[in-house]
């Protein structure tokens, strides 16, 4: 059977995965303000749809805690070809739903599938990705998750404008199998993942695959032969040491490492994408926008993260992972700041907005232009940063023994405060209005402290590298002192192999 080999190509049709968890961000988002919608699901007051834009989320986190183990049992490519089954089934009871309870069903499903993709995806890439482009790689998830969020919103307006009754959102919800469908076909000509293949002793298959991501299938290239000696060793450890367990992620020498994965996702959620996401329709309509102008001015906010993650991915790898992390959560931090000013100075409360009892407060004038732009900042500085470093870095924190359970217990943190936030921004909007600003921006206060204090840098090592970082007795700032030892031994080796082609022998000891 044909195998792709081209690492980029893997990773377009790999991201599918990122895509999935899009598609159901904005085929709820679009929906929140148009009648069709609420008239058909009883009005939800403000709790309720929380609930059901939060009810995704709880599937992703029990996904997420499940993709570990299934992905270590029957390797990275078999759990994605799971998940993308179950993700159409998901869509399948969306597309069908008579009433709340049935919609949420179908979320949960939806959400199941995505706890798998948004985690193991990551490992999957990460673990095929030569170290020196793996952020852009990895960062590739983050830019399918853009990518779906924009082309199901614009599915979305279309069938609102276009489509008539209920019809409307169940071709909506349906689409959304369709890059399930792709996935599943796709995942068929995909390599597995050489550290998975190794840790499974299939020696020559994992040396292979090396080979042909790296080297065009020869063995022999110096960066080859290196990367297979690096993950003899990582194999060699975890066969010494027992099998691990979600509890033995916070073992003496690895709870560093799970501090880090579980709290970037958690701070990726505290900074406050999911105002941005899931409600910018209601942020929006505060603003005094109405009817179609509204969803089209949500479609550029959606565009705008979309351009600046694709803008950032060529740089990623070489800007590094702390600068972007640091720099993202203290321009966060004014916008919110700056938005949460204008809303208490220049706004006022009311009953309701157009009719909307869950919208409280409204900013009229320049004022409302204002907390728009500013809106359309936020995301293009959460598009350059966050979104894509957050999955970039959990992916690379966790040695081979522990990636697949790691990793997934991060996007377990990812999903579980998506669910509480999901849940508690429109309550939020309706109860405290601007004050909801003013906590996000607190939240981006502490952890800028905590980046700068905890996070070491790891841009442009190997994974086995990474682990040399967390083991070594320095300063997460100061982490770029400690050299670039996978790199010099692949020169050293090009450099020997060049002697020996000039020299025919070489009398240098190995």
């Amino acid at each position: 059977m044909y195998t792709i080999t081209n690492i980029y190509m893997l990773a377009a049709f790999g991201t599918i995965g990122g895509a999935l968890f899009g598609f159901d961000v904005s085929s709820m988002s679009a929906w929140i303000g148009v009648d069709t919608y609420t008239d058909y699901f009883g009005s939800p007051d403000s709790n309720l749809q929380g609930g059901i834009t939060a009810s995704m989320s709880a599937g992703s986190f029990a996904g997420s805690i499940a993709a570990g183990w299934l992905s270590d049992i029957l390797g990275r490519r078999y759990a994605l070809m799971i998940a993308s089954l179950v993700w159409i089934m998901g869509a399948m009871v969306q597309c069908s739903a008579q009433n709340v309870t049935h919609l949420v069903a179908g979320r949960v499903v939806s959400g199941l599938a995505v706890g798998v993709t948004s985690s193991q995806t990551c490992v999957y890439l990460s673990e095929l990705a030569p170290a020196h482009i793996r952020g852009r790689v990895v960062g590739i998830q983050q830019w399918a998750i853009e990518w779906g969020i924009l082309i199901m919103y614009l599915i979305a307006y279309g069938c609102v404008v276009g489509v008539h009754g209920t019809a409307a959102f169940r071709i909506c919800w349906g689409v959304q199998a369709v890059p399930g469908l792709i996935l599943f076909i796709a995942l068929f000509f995909f390599p597995e993942s050489p550290r998975w293949l190794a840790s499974q002793e299939r020696w020559e298959e994992a040396l292979d695959t090396l080979a042909i991501i790296h080297a065009n299938g020869d063995r022999h290239d110096p960066v080859v032969q290196v990367a297979f000696e690096e993950v003899q060793e990582a194999v060699r450890v975890v066969h010494e040491s027992q099998d691990v367990s979600f509890l033995a992620l916070f073992g003496p020498r690895v709870w560093k490492r799970t501090m880090c994965g579980m709290s970037v996702q958690m701070w990726q959620q505290l900074l406050g994408g999911n105002v941005a996401m899931y409600y910018v329709v209601y942020i929006f309509e505060m603003a005094s926008m109405t009817g179609n102008t509204t969803l089209w001015s949500s479609a550029i906010q959606y565009a705008i993260f979309l351009v600046t993650t694709g803008f950032m991915l060529p740089f990623i790898d070489r800007i590094g992972r702390r600068n972007l992390l640091l720099l993202g959560s203290v321009a966060c931090m004014i916008v919110h700041f700056i938005i949460a000013s204008v809303m208490a100075s220049k706004g006022n409360p009311v009953p309701n907005v157009n009719g909307n009892a869950n919208l409280t407060w409204e900013i009229k004038g320049n004022a409302g232009m204002t907390v728009i732009a500013f809106s359309y900042i936020f995301t293009g500085i959460y598009g350059l940063t966050w979104a894509p470093i957050a999955w970039i870095y959990a992916a690379e924190v966790f040695p081979l023994k522990y990636r697949a359970k790691g990793v997934g217990l991060s996007a377990a943190t990812n999903w579980i405060f998506n669910f509480a936030l999901a849940y508690f921004v429109a309550p939020a909007f309706h109860n405290i209005q601007w004050k909801t600003y003013i906590i996000f921006g607190v939240f981006c206060t502490v952890m800028t402290c905590h980046v700068f204090f905890t996070y070491p840098e790891t841009v442009g090592r190997s994974l086995e590298e990474i682990d040399l970082v967390f083991e070594a007795d320095i300063k997460p700032w100061r982490t770029n002192e400690i050299g670039d030892n996978f790199g010099q031994e692949t020169e050293r080796r090009r450099d020997l192999s060049a002697k020996m082609d000039i020299g025919g022998t070489t009398h240098e000891v190995v």
